[in-house]
């Protein structure tokens, strides 16, 4: 006979050592679409012991939808290799490669975490934890909290990556919050442009680096912050970045 009270102290039992486990990082990553993927997987391959969290229940990002939930992804030649070592099936048509969204996202989060990589879903960075002009971690709380008044908790982390995609939600609480000044041109938050794909695939990589000491911008949210356009369905540029995140970090440790 199935024993209910068993069966939930496994589960809180088996929650809570990995949450302890992890309180204290070489890289935490907020958002676990393409970049934020593909950086655990880089990072954690070379044994870094680095956890990702997303507010939503489902990792992914905006890649399960594809193009206006046409659920294919298309990636140039410059991602080819990224998807081909993660082991993304995809099909070859006029100089582009196009891979199923669904079995893109699946075989991203299964070599991540294979890798050793771990992905807390229901969990948001409200803040970060900020020490002599620097960012040493963040601040989490459950998604589901929103505005009630429960404190959160923190993790501890020599490095942090802002992967949360078009609203670059962690970049924007510490600017907001601490009056700091960015590694951007105007020292704030430049904003995101309207779609131009050539520029955006282009410039995301150089976009990826360290915007604020211990913390970096990566995918999406790179872009927002520098400036640059939004590229669309097209998402080469999201793998790039989520490898050079994951090499100047690797560069660092």
């Amino acid at each position: 006979m199935l024993d209910e009270t068993k069966i939930t102290k496994l589960i809180v039992e088996s929650y809570m050592q990995d949450l302890l486990m992890h309180s204290e990082l070489d890289v935490a990553i907020v958002g676990a679409g393409p970049a934020g993927l593909t950086a655990a997987y880089y990072l954690a391959k070379e044994g870094k012991k680095v956890a990702v969290f997303d507010r939503r229940l489902s990792i992914g990002g905006g890649m399960w939808g594809g193009g206006m939930l046409f659920n294919k992804i298309v990636v140039q030649e410059d991602g080819r290799k990224i998807i081909e070592e993660l082991g993304i099936k995809y099909v070859e048509k006029d100089g582009y490669y196009i891979a199923d969204s669904v079995h893109a996202v699946s075989v991203l989060g299964y070599r991540a975490t294979l890798a050793g990589a771990k992905i807390f879903n229901a969990i948001s960075a409200e803040d970060v934890i900020v020490k002599d002009n620097r960012v040493w971690g963040i601040v989490i709380n459950w998604s589901v909290v929103n505005n009630l008044p429960v404190d959160p908790l923190t993790i501890k982390s020599k490095y942090v990556v802002d992967a949360t995609g078009h609203e670059a939600d962690v970049i924007k609480t510490l600017v907001r919050k601490n009056n700091v000044k960015l590694n951007t041109p105007s020292g704030g938050i430049e904003g995101e442009h309207s779609l131009n794909m050539h520029i955006a695939e282009s410039i995301i990589a150089d976009n990826t680096r360290e915007v604020y000491p211990g913390i970096f911008v990566a995918g999406m949210a790179a872009n927002a912050v520098y400036g640059s356009p939004r590229m669309g369905p097209i998402f080469g540029g999201m793998f790039i970045s989520g490898k050079k995140v994951a090499m100047e970090i690797l560069s660092r440790l």
